[in-house]
């Protein structure tokens, strides 16, 4: 062997160390400069290969925005940013979405489906362990699911679950879903954040009260609404679980929330305030992670009411906005521009060529006088506590539609009660959605024809036609055809206008390291930043 060789050789051997965590940057550069490496060359080499190799210790504090006193283990009933965090840290799901997006497996290995998709397969990891101790087995799968299900359930999540009929297993790692009708999303439902795996009681039901889980660390204290401490579970059976430890403080004042990452007293926090983001980011300590995602606000119009059962006066209010100031004065940059159908590019099937509706006050005044409906004068319901900003949202919006003609009188309505006394009840408003994870789930929402969340009554016989038949399509070209056709009948159609998906905009001090994505379900990396980060070696 040649001295060159040699060197290769151990400069190879080096590499494989430093991308493994097994040598520090010291040795590291020392070694190299031994194999004739130079010293700026050693140095470049130590970042390209353990650039972003997560490092194990420490513990890891994170300020949560939203948590309640009233918070419990029980999945059904998660709702606030805290539990879901707190789920995705303690306990398990079938599948999970990874930081690309795509789908991927938690203590499900594997999937399939019949024909026509009334009947899934999951194969289960065998090493998946409790933190009792006690094996994950098909009866805490099975369990754990119907808690989800029948009559008496008062889980939020039963919706989801209508069309599975049956769940039974196939021995002790293979459980079968059998549903009523087919549905290709199954493998995506189970990645919602209420349907956690808990161990199964003898009778079938679940032991949710003990917050024993299968994730990556353990309860070891906590307070609702105020913080938990967890400690690495050992057993874990995916990567990653790098820190030691874990705390999740709920901190609601954002002025506190902020104070405390700038003070290092926490290392992330999961939202901040966008007006303060230019502040944060000069700070050289913290980084900001502005992530897209498929959360929303939209503005439906009752489209079985005067005026607004005209399609071309719908297609004049869409064309009356002008998206990008509201994005850059409303939403200070972070967030998508949307084209008035309800499918984000951080979704599956995403139609990436549908026309873009710009700012057009001429094209919109145009329609108007072909609807016979010039001079046109509205009411816009908002209220502050939809979005930051939601309100001077709605007002910039009517400073934009006068160019058209158009008056918009914005109706500011009390925060308490307006989703019980404004949506679905006036016949122009203003909504905040969340994330779902694909199109179906959320056409199938507020969409369909007969939804009970339809909040711009639209009634379109081909859309419910086409949203029937991608449920069962399991040719993903296909069914990106058919979502792409009913994106574009939304648009040209549809009683919704969706100004922007709004980003995740959440923060971490420098020394915190992730990788090159960031799943954008929910903020902190999908929720899963207790998991998949880590503290800079």
């Amino acid at each position: 062997m040649t001295g060159k060789s040699k060197n290769q050789g151990m400069l190879d051997r080096l590499a494989r160390a430093a991308q493994t965590g097994g040598i520090s940057r010291r040795d590291f550069l020392n070694y190299s400069m031994a194999a004739g490496v130079t010293a700026s060359a050693a140095t470049g080499l130590w970042t390209s290969s353990a650039k972003a190799q997560p490092k194990q210790g420490g513990t890891f504090k994170v300020g949560i925005h939203d948590g309640n006193t009233s918070d419990t283990h029980d999945p059904g009933t998660y709702l606030t940013i805290a539990m879901i965090v707190l789920a995705h840290t303690h306990r398990s799901y079938l599948t999970l979405i990874e930081p690309d997006g795509s789908l991927g497996p938690d203590v499900a290995t594997e999937w399939s489906a019949n024909a026509d998709a009334t009947e899934w397969t999951f194969k289960l990891n065998e090493n998946v362990s409790f933190h009792s101790g006690k094996k994950m087995t098909a009866d805490d799968v099975i369990a754990s699911m119907n808690h989800h299900r029948g009559e008496t359930t008062t889980s939020a999540a039963k919706a989801l679950l209508t069309d599975v009929s049956d769940i039974v297993k196939d021995g002790d790692y293979t459980v079968v879903f059998k549903l009523s009708s087919g549905n290709a999303d199954l493998p995506w439902l189970m990645t919602d954040y209420h349907l956690a795996i808990c161990p199964a009681n003898d009778d079938g039901t679940i032991d949710w009260a003990s917050g024993d889980g299968t994730g990556p660390y353990k309860i070891d204290t906590g307070e609702f609404g105020v913080r938990f401490a967890l400690s690495r579970h050992d057993g874990w059976h995916l990567d990653g679980g790098h820190f030691d430890g874990v705390e999740l403080i709920v901190l609601a004042d954002p002025n506190a929330r902020q104070t405390a990452l700038v003070t290092g007293d926490v290392d992330a926090v999961s939202l901040i305030d966008l007006k303060t983001m230019g502040l944060l980011q000069r700070n050289p300590n913290l980084v900001i992670d502005n992530v897209p995602s498929a959360s929303t606000i939209t503005m439906p119009m009752f489209c079985d009411t005067a005026p607004f059962d005209n399609k071309d006066v719908r297609n004049a209010l869409k064309l009356a906005m002008n998206r990008d100031e509201i994005i850059e004065k409303i939403a200070f940059g972070a967030a998508t521009k949307a084209n008035d159908f309800h499918h984000s590019p951080a979704m599956p099937y995403w139609p990436d060529d549908i026309p873009q509706h710009d700012y057009d006050p001429d094209q919109a005044k145009s329609l108007l006088k072909k609807a016979g409906a010039e001079g046109l004068s509205i009411n816009l319901s908002s209220a502050e506590s939809i979005y930051s900003g939601a309100v001077d949202l709605c007002v910039l919006y009517a400073e934009h539609a006068k160019a058209a003609g158009i008056n918009i009188n914005v109706v500011r309505e009390p925060n308490d009660g307006y989703y019980s006394d404004v949506w679905l009840k006036k016949p122009f408003c203003v909504v905040a959605w969340g994330a779902r994870p694909t199109p179906d789930v959320m056409y199938s929402l507020a969409y369909k024809d007969d939804a009970a969340w339809n909040e711009s009554r639209w009634k379109n016989p081909r859309f419910n036609e086409l949203l029937l038949m991608a449920k069962a399509e399991l040719d993903d070209a296909k069914r990106a055809e058919m979502y792409r056709e009913m994106a574009l009948l939304a648009h040209d159609d549809g009683g919704t206008i969706i100004p922007f998906f709004r980003n995740f905009v959440y923060a971490r001090r420098s020394n915190v390291q992730h990788g090159e994505q960031l799943a954008a379900s929910w903020e902190l990396d999908g929720a899963r930043a207790c998991s998949r980060w880590w503290f800079e070696g």
